[in-house]
């Protein structure tokens, strides 16, 4: 009896004290990915991971994160491809909920592409850059043309507002045919 005893005090003391726990397997699923730049979803999470080419190691990863609220993935998506047409003077930046991201665009052999300088904790000192992506990238990362864009809920006005916004450029007024008589 003695030694049930003490094998079942033993056995619930190893128990208790133990190190290692078993998690729950949480799986993200991959909206596109081009290169080392790839965008992923968790829940209503999405993260940009990329790797950094601002240290001297090559074997740096980073991400960013951010919640879709009001459509958010789309209206990045949008605000990126917008600087494809119209280059932006500066950088866009954009305030997520841990990180400041800029989109910082240049010509690259006549094509415009974007690069993301993420300022890691709102941090100006810790700064990570993402390899110059074209439209063609940024389209294969958000899933465009795929099945993935379901994953994401496309919406006709995303509010995803930068920080510093860029003026709108002049557009042409329609010409009306208010007050014309027309020759029939």
């Amino acid at each position: 009896m003695k030694k049930i005893i003490l094998l079942l005090t033993c056995t619930f003391g190893i128990s208790v004290f133990s190190q290692i726990k078993v998690l729950k397997n949480e799986t993200l699923v991959e909206i596109g990915k081009d290169n080392s730049v790839g965008l992923f979803k968790k829940d209503d999470k999405f993260t940009i991971n990329y790797q950094d080419l601002n240290t001297s190691n090559l074997n740096t990863f980073r991400s960013f994160s951010f919640l879709d609220v009001n459509g958010d993935v789309q209206g990045l998506y949008k605000l990126i491809t917008d600087g494809f047409i119209d280059q932006p003077s500066g950088n866009i930046t954009l305030e997520l909920p841990n990180d400041i991201i800029e989109l910082h665009y240049e010509k690259n052999y006549g094509q415009p592409t974007v690069q993301f300088i993420q300022y890691i904790n709102k941090n100006r000192k810790y700064v990570g850059k993402s390899q110059f992506l074209n439209k063609k990238q940024i389209d294969k990362i958000f899933g465009v043309g795929t099945a993935k864009t379901a994953l994401y809920k496309p919406t006709a006005h995303a509010n995803l507002t930068p920080v510093n916004p860029m003026p709108a450029p002049d557009t042409p007024k329609a010409s009306s045919t208010k007050g014309k008589k027309s020759k029939k």
